[in-house]
């Protein structure tokens, strides 16, 4: 037996060296896609069929891993006779997920390189494909930097800045040895009750745009094939932020046209930059479900987009095709009917049903052999283009700078313009020196509602014991003002009691000003459901009682979505909206209530009044005050708002010609100056109407933008230009057209006419 032992572990030896070693002398990329392809295909020839369909089967890492009185054993530890049946007998191309609580990234690397030894042991050396959120930053292993939500991302209206985020989010993944990322959201977030807000980039089809190829340049590179990158994955393909009655995963009504112009555009952005897998919507649009949809997956994403990659579900959604939306009889109807619409890969996620359904449905030729020769070849393709056939794991010592000061730097950075000022009455904003400061409300002293969901755990409830070497908007003001600093918690975010009101009042009395702290704590998915977008009664019952104290009052929302506070907004002088402002949001905030940052966030959503008035900013003219006097568009604050502590002066706005044509684009010069007397950066967005139109135009769509950061006194003419095809939209013929007529230009509330030919 010590003799066999021994055997064993030289093997284990040698053929870990062995795979070093062969790691540093392959190809390292980047890989051209005839390569990649060709890799595939001649694959797949060699495949057979029961390895094909584990190819397009994934398997979720709790399956796998040893548990103990029916608990995950922690630190995870995996079950290799179980791990090797699934991949020496089902051939299980994908595993995916974090099975329970975040790990160290020592213990990923033993966790990958285990399943990377078993994979790489067999006759093909069909490397697996691990899949992880790492949404913002890789949030799943212990010590990763976890950045803003991608809503708060969205406020920065800075891509450069995100880009870098993405850079690092993918360098702290990879040094976790995964190499695929399931992120970014590209949904587009126009129904603020929608508990998924918070992952999207907003509510602005041109935004999401250009954030989400930001941040998948910062994932992929230049060469997703090194060490320092991973693959992104487009979610949710497409039409899922747009439930009718705005709880995840309900039924959308979109036709067409609008799916068209509002839906697809960042998809299609996305695709062209590079991006190679995509997730699919978990919902139903017009009566089908997308993971059903023929039209959605197959006809325009791998037709119409020449999407190269290939399509994974979301977990659990073939089967709710028969369990759910009732679409199926049974589990192989639902397998059949998912296959022939597109799906590629199925997150089944913890057991071999779609596996053995699939092999039924292929050899009695339900779905072709040539569907899942396509759907292998995509999968392989990737693993090619990531060359995870020639490293399909890592060297730990590439990954020195994994959580530390530098990535922690940029981390308060992208947080430092992700923070949103509404309103700054008297300028009370920043803080003058010396007073006493309350710091109150349910937001105050929790890393929760900072780092949001999808926080080391889904629902981002460890975040208080996980993150506690960080600080909250309390603590960071602890340590900036000491004794200045009183702290009453007056109320939580679903229940109060007449005690902790009365406690945060008669604390109010021995301070100079009450600086609130609301929103929401953490959530994600379902869960996040809710039937009311006004902030909850407890934190209304609060501010109105400190309000009856005179003092001075500032609020700072931490939250994922637009909750409504117009019950409120009177009573404070000072607003600032921090969304998920990630590990570094309760220094952030500190550092801005106090003046050492000069907010510089602008809104990616409109914030609503009412709720029951939802329009975006984009709305239609017969939804405006002037047709509606009751009620028409009237937000709390418009898409785009946002003060600081200086001033901007626009002037001189000018536009190259009067006349737009194919030939003839729009040069527009803008000139900006700060006008106030400390250094701010400023968004300029512009924005264009189209006034008359075959399809009712919208009162105005945005268009360009640029962040610029000025000195006091200081001024820069910024340059933009506008193509004919960026003044498009979609006909009644589904068809991008853009129409001659005339038109207008809005920037900084100078506005030019032009006509288009």
């Amino acid at each position: 037996m010590k003799i066999q032992r021994l055997g064993l572990w030289l093997f284990m030896a040698t053929f870990m060296v062995t795979m070093q070693l062969s790691a540093q002398n392959k190809h390292e990329g980047p890989y051209s896609d005839k390569e990649a392809w060709n890799y595939a295909q001649n694959t797949v020839q060699r495949m057979s069929l029961e390895q094909k369909v584990g190819q397009m089967t994934q398997i979720s890492l709790e399956f796998f891993l040893k548990t103990k009185d029916g608990q995950v054993i922690v630190p995870h530890v995996l079950d290799t006779p179980k791990l090797k049946e699934a991949i020496e007998q089902y051939h299980v191309g994908s595993i995916l997920n974090v099975g329970g609580d975040a790990q160290t990234v020592e213990n990923w690397r033993g966790i990958i390189t285990e399943i990377q030894n078993i994979a790489m042991s067999q006759s093909l050396k069909v490397p697996i494909l691990y899949g992880i959120d790492a949404i913002h930053g890789n949030n799943y292993t212990l010590g990763s930097v976890m950045f803003p939500q991608q809503i708060a991302m969205a406020a920065s209206f800075n891509p450069d800045l995100i880009k870098r985020a993405g850079e690092v989010s993918a360098y702290e993944t990879r040094a976790s040895f995964i190499p695929w990322n399931f992120s970014p959201v590209l949904d587009l977030g126009r129904m603020p009750v929608w508990p998924r807000i918070w992952e999207t980039f907003g509510e602005d089809p041109y935004l999401v745009s250009v954030m989400g190829d930001s941040i998948i340049s910062g994932y992929q590179g230049n060469n997703m094939a090194d060490k320092y990158h991973v693959a992104a994955c487009l979610k949710h393909f497409m039409g899922y932020s747009m439930p009718l009655s705005g709880h995840d995963r309900t039924p959308a009504w979109i036709p067409e046209r609008e799916l068209r112009e509002y839906f697809l555009p960042q998809f299609k952005s996305a695709i062209d930059h590079g991006a190679l897998t995509v997730m699919v919507n978990s919902g139903e649009i017009n009566g089908v479900p997308v993971h059903a949809n023929h039209h959605i997956l197959t006809d325009i994403l791998k037709g119409e987009l020449r999407f190269k990659g290939f399509a994974v579900s979301d977990w659990q959604d073939i089967e709710y095709l028969w369990q759910r939306h009732h679409v199926a009889k049974d589990n192989k109807d639902a397998v059949k009917i998912a296959v022939n619409a597109g799906i590629d890969m199925s997150m089944v996620p913890v057991d071999y049903s779609f596996s053995k359904d699939l092999l039924d449905l292929a050899k009695s030729g339900e779905v072709s052999e040539g569907r899942i020769n396509d759907a292998v070849t995509r999968i392989l393709y990737v693993k090619y283009k990531l060359g995870l056939f020639d490293r399909p794991i890592g060297n730990a010592s590439d990954y020195s700078l994994f959580g530390g000061k530098e990535h922690q730097q940029l981390n308060y950075d992208v947080a430092s313009e992700c923070v949103t000022l509404l309103k700054n009455k008297n300028n009370i904003l920043p803080l003058k020196k010396g007073i006493k400061i309350l710091v109150t409300g349910p937001a105050a002293n929790t890393m929760r509602s900072l780092n949001g969901g999808w926080a080391r755990v889904w629902q981002g409830t460890t975040s208080d014991e996980t993150e506690k070497d960080k600080n909250t908007i309390l603590e960071a003001l602890q340590q900036r003002l000491g004794n200045q600093v009183l702290y009453a918690p007056g109320t939580e975010f679903d229940s109060s009691t007449k005690e902790g009101i009365q406690a945060a009042v008669d604390q109010a009395n021995s301070a100079d000003l009450i600086l609130f702290c609301g929103g929401e704590s953490s959530y994600t998915e379902t869960p996040g459901n809710i039937n009311d977008l006004t902030i909850s009664s407890p934190q209304i019952q609060l501010v109105k009682a400190l309000a009856k104290t005179g003092k001075p009052m500032v609020m700072v929302l931490t939250e994922g979505r637009p909750r409504i506070v117009s019950a409120i907004e009177p009573f404070m002088q000072g607003i600032i909206d921090a969304l998920y402002p990630g590990n570094q949001g309760g220094n952030v905030i500190a550092d801005i209530l106090l003046g050492k940052i000069n907010p510089s966030g602008k809104l990616p959503y409109t914030y609503p009044r009412f709720t029951n008035a939802l329009a975006n900013y984009y709305h239609k003219y017969t939804e405006s005050k002037e047709f509606d006097i009751n009620g028409g568009y009237d937000p709390q604050w418009e898409f785009g708002y946002g003060l600081s502590y200086t001033t901007f002066d626009y002037s001189d706005l000018q536009l190259s010609s009067t006349v737009v044509s194919d030939n003839r684009p729009l040069q527009i010069s803008v000139t900006v100056k700060n006008t106030g007397d400390r250094k701010g950066k400023e968004t300029v967005l512009v924005y264009a109407s189209d006034l008359v139109a075959s399809i009712t135009p919208e009162v105005k769509r945005l268009r360009a933008f640029k962040k610029v950061e000025l000195q006091p006194g200081g001024s820069q003419t910024l340059h933009f230009t506008l193509s004919k095809k960026d003044l498009s939209f979609i006909n009644n013929d589904l068809k991008r057209v853009t129409e001659p007529g005339d038109f207008t230009l809005e920037v900084g509330g100078l506005k030019q006419s032009f006509v288009v030919q």
